[in-house]
């Protein structure tokens, strides 16, 4: 198998998944035009693409995707109660924007539990719910041959259910989108906004993902990619310096060779092989 994150962030956030000839997109928060861009750039055609899997509704991870079906045939992997959401959110869209949804979906959609398994192509696919405030927002494994990954993003703390799926995974992709000092100085964000975000629906701290990296994380990984990164409450080297540390803490008694990445908004991260 082989992971790359096309690009994450506020501004948008995909992954391209692949294994054995499948592959499939996951989440389509940025534009059309740049999610086939990034694919050339890693040697993908969007084209080639075997479904496209939506994890929530919020536009940083589904506003690109009605444009992008227009000019592909695969289907799209989603929820009931996702579906509904991503159709009636009328946060900064045109007003025609729901019919136009809905009619883009019709005949196209998939739909998936997000408590059960299922399959696209060569993958299996064993979602789990997260804590976030979106309806129905999960992350999920990704496996084939043998060979497990994760990806999750937008979630505000750490469960048991995801310390447990996490176990056993070659590569994770996983949230550090703020440090919490700087994101309490952010002059930009209002309060309730920071509120959200330090809230346990909101999103996970660089100190949270070092708490479960020395707490919680079975050291088999060999790559973990930090994403969805704030590009005003993070810094991307304190993000990976703050994982680092947490992983040499634990070297006394666990391996050290797991690879910190980081991802960015405007570019795709190399593939990760595994």
């Amino acid at each position: 198998m082989k992971i790359s994150v096309l690009g994450s962030g506020s501004t948008g956030n995909a992954v391209l998944i692949v294994a054995n000839g499948t592959r499939v997109l996951v989440d389509a928060g940025l534009s059309a035009r740049e999610i086939a861009r990034r694919m050339s750039q890693l040697g993908e055609d969007p084209n080639s693409l075997d479904g496209i899997l939506i994890t929530h509704e919020h536009g940083d991870h589904a506003g690109g995707l009605r444009v992008l079906m227009k000019d592909l045939d695969c289907p799209v992997f989603m929820s009931a109660k996702t579906r509904d959401a991503y159709i009636l959110d009328r946060r900064n869209v045109a007003n025609e924007e729901p019919r136009r949804r809905a009619d883009a979906l019709r005949d196209r959609m998939i739909e998936i539990d997000s408590g059960c398994d299922f399959r696209i192509g060569e993958i299996d696919f064993h979602p789990f719910t997260v804590p976030h405030d979106a309806v129905d927002n999960f992350g999920f494994t990704a496996s084939h041959a043998g060979v497990k990954v994760a990806t999750l993003l937008d979630f505000g703390h750490v469960t048991t259910l995801i310390t447990e799926r996490l176990r056993g995974c070659a590569a994770i992709v996983i949230e550090s989108n703020h440090s919490r000092d700087m994101l309490k100085t952010v002059e930009h964000y209002p309060w309730e906004l920071k509120q959200r975000i330090l809230s346990r629906l909101g999103h996970l701290s660089n100190e949270d993902v070092a708490d479960w990296l020395i707490n919680g994380f079975d050291g088999q990984a060999s790559h973990i990619v930090l994403a969805h990164l704030s590009q005003r409450a993070n810094n991307p080297y304190l993000a990976k310096i703050t994982a680092e540390t947490a992983l040499y803490e634990r070297t006394p008694l666990f391996r050290s060779d797991t690879q910190i990445t980081l991802s960015f908004p405007k570019e795709p991260t190399a593939w990760i092989e595994v």
